[in-house]
């Protein structure tokens, strides 16, 4: 043994670092409207290829073509497009508070909002969603009030969660949005234990389990994995592949898989990549997904080709691993342009009417934000109650947080 090398690791890199040029040469983009869409009840084995593939609806020209296209009425996709609008202007208003100290963290969806805001267009009432903590699109598009998720975002006197949850991990049963986890893997096997309890107890609803590229190394993944196809739960299990996990590129959560869609396919699960920034074909993905899930054919696997344009939060600095200009390249385009142009092209919208509507839907968030703000912010205003923290923990409270509760005098 004496003679032989010593053993090395191989540790991925990314292609460039702040100061090179963006290149995307490894995204291999097919033509839109080029990918097949099977039935819905095809064997797993007979669609591998859409693991390796793109689905694709909207072209360059901002047409919609192929056979996923078709699914949704002019009106629907002028309510796509507005809910993707309102997501981007609470971003930026929610992003300005933090830096004005009204909040003390944020995460913006810049480039993100497709996944979303049409995943959710595909769901019925009562099916729930166990997200992450960029799918805010997910209540925007559902209805749930801004004010109170600015509410939550504050802390004040108004939070639904009574400042007993970070800020942006919202939750709401209602709306079929379960509680965000910041220990990120959690929520997949959450989905699968909820899908599998909503079978067992004969009931119609779907979940959708919602994880990032970085969180599919985590073991929460595989083990979702394994029960999901093991029981054929009825759920949905999406990954959004934004390209970074904070600051680690996706290659090395990615392993040697090829693509993360690929990775269900050892577990037998039909398995689909999607542009995540063409809205109508997340939203045709989603709808085969689900329907699969309601007629008892079992999980699916969905990976949204996407990129995460701004910083992964208000704590991060993306110019310190990624080069400034390389959201600019990325080919797959803005989600919010791209259903624009598509609406001008069938007729439906215009330029005049997007302004139009840009300054009405800020109108509407500022509107919202002054309510949230009378009930108060991180540093003035109205709070939770203290008594809040001991509440809602035991269905009936123990003997010794009641007396913390008298010794806290409250």
């Amino acid at each position: 043994m004496a003679d032989q090398p010593p053993l090395s690791l191989y540790v991925p890199e990314p292609a460039v670092r702040p100061g090179d040029t963006p290149d995307f040469s490894n995204v291999i983009i097919p033509k839109a409207g080029s990918v097949d869409r099977p039935p819905v009840d095809a064997d797993p084995e007979s669609i591998r290829d859409l693991a390796f593939s793109i689905i694709r609806v909207l072209n360059r020209k901002g047409e919609a073509v192929g056979p996923w296209s078709g699914l949704l009425t002019p009106d629907e996709l002028l309510e796509g497009l507005k809910h993707m609008m309102t997501l981007r202007a609470f971003d930026a208003r929610m992003q300005t508070a933090q830096r004005q100290g009204k909040t003390s963290f944020y995460m913006q969806h810049m480039g993100e909002e497709a996944v979303s805001c049409a995943f959710r267009q595909a769901l019925e009432p009562g099916d729930m969603n166990f997200p992450t903590y960029r799918q805010a699109g997910l209540l925007i598009a559902g209805g749930y009030p801004m004010v109170d998720m600015m509410n939550q975002i504050y802390s004040n006197e108004a939070d639904p969660l009574k400042g007993r949850q970070l800020p942006i991990m919202y939750s709401s049963k209602e709306h079929g949005f379960f509680s965000i986890s910041g220990n990120l893997g959690t929520q997949f096997v959450q989905a699968v234990g909820w899908a599998m309890a909503s079978a067992i107890s004969k009931d119609t609803r779907v979940a959708a389990g919602w994880i990032g590229d970085g969180s599919t190394a985590e073991s929460d993944f595989h083990a979702a994995l394994v029960f999901a196809s093991t029981y054929h739960a009825p759920v949905v299990l999406n990954i959004v592949n934004n390209q970074w996990a904070i600051s680690t590129f996706q290659g090395i959560a990615r392993g040697g898989s090829g693509t993360f869609a690929a990775r269900g396919l050892g577990f037998g699960i039909p398995s689909l990549r999607v542009d995540g920034n063409d809205y109508l074909a997340v939203h045709a993905v989603a709808k085969w997904a689900v329907e699969r899930a309601r007629r008892n054919l079992g999980p699916t696997l969905v990976e949204y080709v996407t990129y995460r344009v701004g910083a992964h939060s208000t704590s991060d600095d993306p110019s310190a691993y990624r080069p400034k200009a390389e959201s600019d390249a990325w080919p797959l385009g803005d989600p919010v342009l791209r259903l624009k142009n598509h609406l001008i092209k069938l007729g439906a919208w215009s330029d005049e009417r997007h302004t139009q509507a840009e300054a009405e839907i800020l109108d509407t968030v500022i509107a919202a934000q002054k309510e949230a703000e009378k009930h108060g912010t991180l540093h003035s205003g109205g709070k939770p109650s203290t008594r809040d923290m001991f509440e809602g923990v035991y269905e009936e409270m123990p003997p010794h947080l009641r007396r913390q509760r008298q010794q806290a005098g409250v």
